[in-house]
């Protein structure tokens, strides 16, 4: 009696929990904590996974809500399978984009003696298409053959984008040729497919092909066609198309318009892109979120700015991808000040900004020289929650190398390390420049030698880095090396390796290397590598041959080869030929001051004051001011940023004492300024007095007064460093027993115990 009551007991409470489910699945979208409940309620009555029907509103409910573990765990739990809840729970998992989870349930469904349908097989194809995954692809092939259904054509047209998708065209071609019937869906697969793989020709034959079979496109053909050509790079074939499609009576969607937008953009038609931006006003386009964004793309590739900006005003709702192409684009034409007030601004308005967003805002400071606020943005990107990834790395580093910031560096290091990053080509090569740019070229090497994988950005970077640190040695190592791995240097790299031999004295060597590079690799020198062989030839007090290869060069000589003549006509004091420079550089760049204070310093170092003077005035009248030196210097983490002549810094009374000190010290051990470096008319004494206010003698003293006694110094100047301070910086070094390393426009200099690394060939 008593087990006939908790029986009838047990069958009474799995009725009112059948009926309780039943509620529950009848709702549109249960949630996920009263579903829990449900499910171990149907456990302990022991009515799962017995019954099919609930364990199949179960699992399908699990993958809806992304709940992999439990989808994965219920399926290796079914005692009575049911085809049809495989079926949809992999078809969800595909629409959730959790492709690797789907294809995990195709191993349980087939222990389960699950024959694979028609239904299945398609769904399964599109997750191995999105990952890509060819080989699994080619499994589920192979049981489609197996089970008799991959004539289906469903199967067969999922088969097609499969291997399209993965790159396999030779397999792609052998499934469709199979087909008996090909729609209208399989015949624009294969067309995208053939124009985004490069083989455009096939895809315009595989167009009259359909047609020629009674088969007539529709505008997703067409749209597949135009992607499929702005992802192999054929922008010039997008735009007659569009054409084509217009005078055969289609109307443009907004994939049609976005895609053309690019197109256009990549090659800068703005004509053509104008005409686009008319019919999306026409048709009532702009309120696309995706035609917007490629508005703006295509002005700002453009360098139309301003219409960049009125086309944005114009969105009422602006969304994330918009606000992004607006300060990509913004960033592409230099407009950072524009940028920073629109961020400041989508902020304000509460626009939920993503790291693409973080990312735009890093990259355009970094690279319009706002070095100091891309740092103050990344702090703020992750106080925000937003975390980096291996584009945002890449686009900080350059700013922490541009001020020296080494332990926000490596910061950014540690950080790639911890989030597996750091194995990025493009991550390890940014790393590597910035450790050369901080002074760190050993700890370059020691990324560049651990990198898995390397291009010619990672080569480059860590020639260059020899470069600027004056190894040339190392530099032509590398640049053997490169032909030993079979990595072909570019043009960029010769630039490095001519510019090392140029900063060395490796006169016949830089020679080879320049005859070279045009003889065996084909490559055209660039003004870039001119300016180097005058440096190069100059430097070793060959002027005439260098004057000689400016004539000769078959490009206009600009301002960067006068400039490298100029200055090697102040090394060797050669008035003549300086002048004939400074000629020319007035002509190119008027109002850059730096050519005048240069001749002008060749005029004093000659004696020739009458010259100075005319310079003097030259400069006066033409409004030219010399450019403010500017250092920067890391103490603590934090970076400080000192001005010539500037009392700004909050230590400047210190420093200014320090200073004193150490010009007092100078003199009595024989040390005298060099005041022609000075181009101020004014007393010597108030000469010296300017000497001593050059910024990187300020940040030198900041150096000295807030770090103990035999740290290293690390400077970035923004100019070149003059003698005076070269001088200076080698008795600091020696009497305050520290390595200093300042790098200034040209060149790392590293002073210690009296000498520079450049062997004062600079």
């Amino acid at each position: 009696m008593v087990m006939v009551s908790c029986s009838l007991s047990h069958k009474g409470i799995s009725s009112c929990m059948l009926t309780a489910v039943e509620s529950l699945f009848q709702r549109s979208l249960p949630s996920l904590s009263p579903t829990r409940q449900a499910h171990a309620g149907l456990l302990k009555c022991g009515l799962v996974p017995g019954d099919a029907r609930h364990t199949s509103k179960l699992l399908a409910f699990y993958a809806g809500h992304r709940c992999v573990a439990d989808v994965e765990f219920l399926s290796r739990s079914v005692t009575r399978p049911d085809p049809f809840a495989f079926s949809g729970v992999i078809s969800v998992l595909v629409r959730s984009h959790l492709f690797s989870a789907a294809l995990s349930l195709l191993p349980c469904m087939l222990s389960l003696r699950l024959p694979p349908d028609p239904f299945i097989l398609p769904a399964a194809l599109k997750a191995c298409a999105a990952l890509p995954s060819l080989p699994i692809g080619r499994q589920i092939h192979a049981l489609s053959l197996v089970g008799e259904v991959s004539s289906d054509r469903f199967v067969a047209s999922a088969l097609v984008d499969m291997y399209l998708k993965c790159a396999a065209v030779a397999d792609a071609y052998q499934v469709f040729d199979e087909m008996s019937e090909k729609c209208v869906v399989v015949w624009s697969s294969m067309i995208a497919g053939c124009a985004t793989h490069g083989r455009t020709e096939e895809a315009f034959q595989m167009l009259d092909r359909m047609r020629s079979s009674g088969v007539e496109p529709n505008l997703i053909t067409f749209n597949g066609l135009i992607v499929g050509l702005n992802r192999c790079g054929r922008p010039h074939e997008t735009l007659p198309l569009l054409r084509r499609m217009h005078s055969e009576g289609f109307e443009l969607d907004e994939v049609s318009v976005s895609s053309t937008l690019s197109a256009a953009s990549d090659v800068e038609d703005l004509t053509m892109g104008c005409q686009i931006h008319g019919y999306v006003i026409k048709t009532r386009l702009e309120t696309k979120s995706s035609v917007v964004s490629a508005l703006l793309d295509m002005y700002g590739k453009c360098g139309c700015a301003d219409e960049m900006i009125r086309v944005f005003d114009t969105v009422t709702t602006p969304d994330v991808g918009s606000c992004n192409a607006l300060l990509a684009g913004l960033s592409r034409n230099g407009r950072v000040d524009d940028a920073l007030k629109a961020f400041a601004e989508f902020q304000a308005q509460g626009i939920k900004l993503n790291v693409v967003s973080w990312t735009s805002i890093v990259a355009c400071c970094s690279q319009n020289g706002k070095d100091m606020d891309a740092l103050q943005l990344f702090r703020r990107m992750q106080s925000a929650g937003v975390e980096p990834n291996a584009v945002t790395i890449p686009c900080l580093l350059p700013a922490c190398g541009n001020v020296a910031a080494l332990l926000q560096g490596k910061s950014a290091h540690c950080f790639s390390l911890r989030k597996g990053i750091l194995a990025d080509v493009y991550v390890g090569s940014s790393l590597v420049d910035m450790y050369a740019k901080c002074g760190r070229i050993t700890d370059a090497r020691v990324v560049f030698d651990a990198m898995p994988s390397r291009n010619i950005v990672s080569w480059n970077a860590i020639v260059g880095g020899y470069a600027m640190h004056g190894k040339a040695k190392d530099a032509i190592e590398l640049l053997l090396s490169m032909k030993r791995n079979r990595h072909k240097p570019d043009s960029v790299t010769f630039v490095c390796v001519l510019s090392a031999c140029s900063q060395a004295g490796l006169t016949e060597d830089g020679e080879r290397y320049f005859y070279e590079m045009q003889r065996d690799y084909g490559i055209t020198a660039s003004v870039e590598h001119y300016a180097c062989m005058v440096s190069l030839l100059g430097r070793a007090g060959r002027l005439d041959e260098a004057y000689e290869l400016i004539r000769k060069m078959h490009v206009e000589p600009d301002g960067c080869v006068w400039g490298a003549l100029l200055s090697a006509c102040r090394v060797h004091n050669n008035v003549t030929l300086a002048e004939t420079a400074a000629e020319k550089l007035f002509e190119l760049e008027p109002a850059n001051a730096g050519n005048y204070v240069l001749l002008s310093n060749i005029y004093a170092a000659k004696g020739m004051l009458d010259e100075v003077d005319r310079v003097r005035d030259t400069m006066k009248t033409m409004g030219v001011k010399k450019n403010p030196g500017c250092s920067w210097i890391e103490i603590r983490n934090k970076v400080h940023m000192l001005l010539a002549g500037h009392k700004s810094h909050s230590q400047m009374s210190r420093i200014t004492e320090k200073l004193e000190k150490l010009s007092e010290e100078m003199k009595r051990l024989g040390y005298l300024p060099s005041t022609n470096f000075v181009l101020q008319d004014v007393e010597e004494q108030d000469k010296e007095h300017i000497l001593c206010g050059h910024s990187e003698k300020l940040a030198v003293a900041l150096g000295l007064i807030s770090t103990p006694a035999g740290t290293p110094l690390r400077v970035i100047k923004n100019l070149r460093i003059c003698g005076d301070c070269h001088a200076a910086m080698k008795f600091i070094s020696k009497f305050e027993g520290r390595e200093i390393l300042v790098r200034d426009t040209n060149r790392y200099h590293r002073f210690e115990d009296g000498s520079c690394s450049c062997g004062d060939y600079w």
